[in-house]
């Protein structure tokens, strides 16, 4: 259905941490926050205290229930992604749910369902199509600086900490899985968009280091229907924080490294190849000004909503996620969560 709205949009949401916080900061002027919703009612108060009048609540009902509600930010564990990402858009809210939305595609799917049937938006909150590095690099394959695209390499990780194994991310009843699921779906959904479906999907994940039942380090194989391949690696024993993305065309190739913060300066290098061949021609783009991507995928999202537009990422992309992490962790012998 056809939704119109104010051009105040209403939001609440729903998990007070680290990430919740962020979205909460990165709302524009014209996004109210009515609601911060957590099981711990001192982290929820402590949130609320940015935006006047804002109520703080420990039981997400309370926010469906509010026909003041436009839009509902997921922030939880992963566990509990789907079931509150299902309960608000059965409620008729929309959604930015954080990656990756659910333990499974299954999940997802039900989701997916529901909002069709409701008429409402749901984003995945894979906020790494929005760093600038990334940015350039879509800008400048779509103005045919590679040319033809043939294959794309991508590394992605990070070192735990004391007593990582027993936090939450190693709990599969939690987390549906370890690194692939955590980190590796960035890098899955980055392929994708740069590349396309994968119906071809190889790989293992592995246990190698920490004493946890899932996974801390994955390497995939994906390939499009016309043989562009991903080949992938991420894990949760790189001891330096990684973020590495090479993309290569026929006639050029683009190297992205660093997020910022604990993983280097953001940077992009462009590498054209000249008609002699030999050294390329070379141009760096540096990036310091700081992760944006927060603020640009939460104006993505009211732009979704104003505009009733698919959202993209969105249900359909994150399904697809999911369903290659699946395939991966049943080949590798993983149980399901």
């Amino acid at each position: 259905m056809n939704r119109a709205h104010p051009e105040q949009l209403n939001f609440a949401v729903i998990g007070c941490g680290l990430i919740g916080r962020k979205r909460v900061l990165a709302l524009g002027p014209t996004a109210s926050l009515l609601y911060t919703c957590d099981l711990d009612a001192a982290r929820a108060s402590d949130l609320a205290q940015l935006a006047p009048g804002c109520r703080a609540v420990t039981e997400a009902a309370a926010v469906f229930a509010d026909p003041r509600v436009h839009a509902v930010i997921i922030s939880t564990l992963n566990a509990s992604l789907a079931p509150l990402a299902l309960a608000a858009v059965r409620a008729g809210k929309h959604v930015l749910v954080e990656k990756p939305g659910a333990l499974s595609a299954a999940q997802l799917r039900e989701v997916q369902s529901a909002a069709a049937q409701s008429g409402v938006r749901v984003r995945l909150g894979y906020n790494h199509r929005f760093h600038p590095a990334l940015r350039k690099a879509r800008e400048l394959i779509d103005a045919g600086a590679l040319g033809p695209m043939m294959f794309l390499r991508g590394r992605y990780g990070h070192g735990g900490r004391k007593g990582y194994d027993r936090e939450w991310r190693a709990d599969p009843k939690l987390s549906g899985g370890g690194e692939l699921i955590d980190q590796g779906v960035h890098l899955i959904d980055l392929a994708g968009w740069f590349l396309g479906d994968f119906p071809t999907v190889e790989g293992h994940a592995v246990t190698s280091f920490w004493d946890m039942p899932v996974d801390d380090n994955a390497f995939l194989s994906l390939r499009t229907a016309a043989g562009q391949t991903a080949w992938l690696h991420v894990s949760c024993t790189e001891w330096k924080n990684l973020f590495s993305l090479e993309l290569y065309g026929r006639d050029a190739k683009i190297a992205i490294d660093g997020l910022g913060g604990s993983y280097g300066p953001e940077r992009l290098t462009l590498y054209k190849m000249l008609p002699q061949m030999g050294p390329p021609e070379t141009t760096v783009f540096e990036f310091p000004a700081g992760d944006e991507s927060w603020r640009l995928e939460g104006e993505a999202f009211l732009e979704d909503i104003r505009l009733n537009r698919e959202s993209t990422p969105g249900l359909a992309e994150g399904i697809r996620t999911l369903e290659i992490v699946e395939q991966i962790y049943r080949q590798s012998g993983y149980p399901k969560p």
